[in-house]
């Protein structure tokens, strides 16, 4: 029986995870399929999700507008994703679901690959933004041992993210302290990049386009940038792994996304 596993989100056409999996799928032999899905609103995703639980699916990645919804509808719910308050991936097995967050694990993954010199554990790090890209950021550099700091333009809503996950709120001068500064918000943010040390990190968790320009602006200021695109990947590996239960093969899947995205390398 065909494995069946996809991606739920609105919208969802954009979304680069069937190609990204259906690489792997292809590569690694398997009898499996895995789909995009639009649920129209919250009910929507929850009948979907029913249906994995019912046998139906083998899981689901998840993305805007319903991680909150999938981290509600779990049965079983890592530590990650209670500590992100959303979820990404639902696996399901046994008429019961389990939720999980691998974008901090993707976030972490993307650093090594493109800022592999850059060292977070007792340094100061700024995450711009407090809603759950950011929170999956700050939750995960936090277990890494960064001294974590939230810029957002609505003080309470950082101050709630800092309350919950045990981290401050940023104060004056942490651009100029930060050896990382994550774009965690939607839209580009304005920063001074002249007052950030001439050895920061900047990475966005956009990848529409590959260089956003927050990363344009860094990587004029000469500064090392990392993009969302190693983020999106980095988040698929343990996904894969958790709803097909093998390694993602070595297929090069960046090379077909940036051709998907009209990038070049």
């Amino acid at each position: 029986m065909t494995a069946l596993a996809g991606v739920a989100g609105q919208p969802i056409d954009h979304s680069l995870s069937p190609l990204i999996h259906g690489a792997w799928i292809a590569a690694a032999g398997l009898d499996a399929d895995y789909r995009a899905f639009g649920p129209a609103d919250e009910a929507g995703f929850a009948a979907l999700a029913a249906e994995g639980r019912a046998g139906g699916l083998r899981g689901l990645n998840v993305t805007a507008p319903f991680k909150a919804a999938a981290l509600a509808f779990a049965d079983d719910v890592s530590e990650t994703a209670r500590l992100c308050g959303s979820a990404n991936l639902l696996v399901f097995e046994g008429g019961r679901a389990s939720a999980d967050s691998t974008d901090g694990e993707g976030l972490m993954a993307a650093l090594a690959e493109q800022a592999p010199d850059l060292v977070v554990a007792g340094r100061p790090v700024l995450i711009l933004g407090a809603g759950g890209a950011a929170r999956a950021a700050a939750a995960v550099l936090k277990a890494s041992g960064a001294d974590v700091r939230i810029l957002n333009r609505t003080p309470a809503r950082a101050e709630q993210l800092a309350a919950d996950l045990g981290i401050e709120v940023a104060g004056p001068g942490a651009l100029a302290a930060a050896a990382l500064v994550v774009n965690a918000l939607s839209v580009p943010p304005e920063i001074d990049m002249e007052a950030l040390p001439d050895d920061a990190v900047l990475m966005d968790m956009t990848y529409r386009p590959l260089e956003t320009p927050f990363l344009a602006a860094g990587r004029g200021r000469g500064l090392a940038v990392v993009d969302g695109l190693a983020m999106l990947i980095g988040q698929a590996r343990p996904s894969f792994r958790a709803l097909f239960g093998t390694e993602p093969p070595p297929v090069d899947v960046r090379a077909l996304a940036l051709a998907a995205l009209g990038e070049t390398a």
